[in-house]
């Protein structure tokens, strides 16, 4: 388990942190967790969010358990360099909708000496690498891969299994299009498609 204890601020260096994991693993709520904590420390702190992610609102970050924190929803990774401006902490929501130049974004904000904390599916539903994630985790600093609970067998779950019936990549949805899964269900359920 990440703990910001484990991190050495002394220099004054930025540095990226990426919380990864299935749908429905606690990624936003942890999110939201460590961007208040830093709030709370009087860190100036800017939160981001794919404009298309409308699902809980339009402005903030919403975890499925109700927790929000007010963010500014952008249309491309290059919008969050536009707009972090004198800030000490970036949170970044969702960031498997992010274009490919998300990591670059994360690298100069860290190279900047800003805190970088992103979260994100590292798996889309075919349980293949999401977007920029994987870049993400190559350079990130800190990694954190929280686990959802398998509502088949109680297993612990890293699948995000889609229960409705589309071969788009991207499909906004929640408890009524996917359900979490452990590699042994998610793999019955696929040999029955």
């Amino acid at each position: 388990m990440f703990l910001e204890k484990d991190i050495d601020t002394s220099d004054g260096r930025g540095w990226i942190e990426v919380i990864c994991g299935s749908m429905f693993s606690g990624k936003t709520e942890e999110l939201i967790r460590r961007l208040k904590r830093a709030k709370i420390a009087r860190q100036q702190v800017e939160i981001f969010k794919p404009a298309i992610d409308v699902r809980y609102d339009e402005e903030k970050v919403v975890s499925h358990d109700a927790r929000e924190i007010l963010s500014t929803p952008v249309p491309a990774s290059a919008n969050i360099l536009l707009l972090a401006n004198n800030v000490d902490v970036v949170g970044i929501d969702e960031a498997q909708f992010f274009d490919a130049e998300l990591p670059n974004v994360c690298m100069q904000l860290a190279n900047q000496g800003v805190r970088v904390i992103v979260a994100g599916l590292d798996m889309d539903f075919k349980g293949k690498p999401f977007g920029p994630i994987p870049n993400l985790l190559a350079v990130a600093e800190y990694i954190t891969k929280v686990h959802a609970i398998c509502v088949k067998c109680g297993s612990l779950a890293h699948f995000s299994h889609r229960t409705i019936v589309s071969d788009k990549l991207v499909v906004l949805g929640e408890k009524e299009s996917y359900e979490p899964l452990c590699r042994r269900c998610y793999s019955r359920e696929n040999s029955r498609r």
